[in-house]
């Protein structure tokens, strides 16, 4: 746009011009933006990519133990024609390998229960039941794959019965898959107990929530962090009394969230905010004074920059000192400085609304 542009242009597009190129490029810091969509810094001043001069090339490390070796032997001389024997000695030029899963199909066992008639008295004796046939048809490896497939790679009901089927050939109600994985929810009962006993011990705790479904219903998923340990919970609310039943009556020294209320309510001798919140808010504030918004009334203003996060921190950026030493190393907390609102103008007072 040209200066013949601009002249032309009314009093309120100019207005409306200069606030537009006020307000701050979106970014992932300041949207809702992923961040593989933010721009570059100094593109044309970067790196190039790829390994460096005098780098040394990794490659695939061969198998100790391979399950079986092929030797290729030449038959013929390419220069005379002659038959090269089997037996003459060799050395070998080059290896690779090629790496295949083995074919998987479900392993299925029928127990049959036998009668017979005893040849001394003539009574019809059966078999007893066996062992297999008094639980679940199906075995520890498959609970154990359909554990992992449900919890750490986060699969649906409907496609770990899409996953099982296709890469296994079984067939299985999404009831039974729930019904599966109650029966392996034993086996980590006493994990859980362990991890448990360590939060209410540990000095530092740090804490979290965030909404999920539960069949069908809103619920929230709870994660509580210490040196030794991490708790997932889920309760039907996002209430104290979550954490207050989860501790039960522990105060560590220090207690790590946001600033959502019900992780304020003293639930540690001194509490620290979480860093990556007061950063994000900082940046918030900035934009909105950039763009000529209106400011609240209270503004959070944080005193730490993120770069000397670790330095405020100390020991604690981790959480993984041991217990007793993370609570020496922290600061006094955060608190929040309010902006004061800038001054205005005797024009702008005259201005109405």
């Amino acid at each position: 746009m040209g200066r013949h542009d601009l002249e032309r242009l009314s009093k309120e597009e100019l207005i409306e011009l200069v606030l537009r190129l006020q307000r701050p490029e979106k970014t992932s810091r300041t949207s809702s933006k992923p961040p593989s969509t933010d721009r570059k810094e100094r593109r044309e001043q970067a790196k190039p990519g790829g390994a460096k001069p005098g780098h040394e090339g990794h490659s695939r490390a061969l198998s100790p133990d391979p399950d079986e070796v092929v030797a290729h032997r030449p038959g013929q001389c390419p220069c005379c024609g002659g038959t090269l024997a089997a037996d003459l000695p060799a050395e070998i030029v080059s290896v690779c390998e090629q790496i295949e899963l083995p074919a998987v199909t479900p392993f299925v066992t029928r127990h049959q229960r036998l009668a017979v008639h005893c040849p001394s008295c003539g009574t019809r004796v059966v078999a007893p039941v066996p062992r297999e046939a008094c639980g679940t048809p199906f075995g520890p490896r498959l609970h154990a794959v359909a554990v992992y497939l449900k919890t750490f790679q986060a699969l649906s009901y409907e496609r770990l019965q899409a996953a099982l089927g296709d890469l296994f050939g079984l067939t299985l109600s999404q009831g039974g898959l729930m019904n599966l994985l109650r029966r392996a929810q034993g086996q980590f009962r006493v994990g859980r107990e362990a991890a448990v006993s360590a939060l209410r011990r540990a000095a530092v705790v740090a804490s979290d929530e965030t909404g999920v479904r539960i069949e069908g219903s809103n619920a929230y998923h709870w994660v509580f962090r210490s040196d030794e340990a991490v708790v997932h919970h889920a309760a039907p609310t996002r209430a104290a009394a979550v954490v207050h039943a989860m501790m039960d009556g522990h105060r560590p020294a220090v207690w790590l969230s946001d600033r959502y209320t019900a992780q304020q309510g003293g639930h540690g001798a001194r509490h620290q905010t979480c860093l990556a919140r007061l950063a994000r808010r900082r940046l918030r504030g900035r934009g909105q004074r950039r763009s000529g918004a209106a400011a609240p009334a209270v503004v959070a203003r944080v005193r730490v920059q993120p770069g000397r996060a670790r330095h405020r921190l100390g020991g604690l950026d981790a959480l993984g000192q041991a217990p007793g030493t993370g609570a020496a190393a922290v600061g006094d907390p955060v608190r929040p400085e309010p902006l004061r609102p800038e001054p205005r103008s005797a024009s702008q007072d005259r201005q109405g609304p």
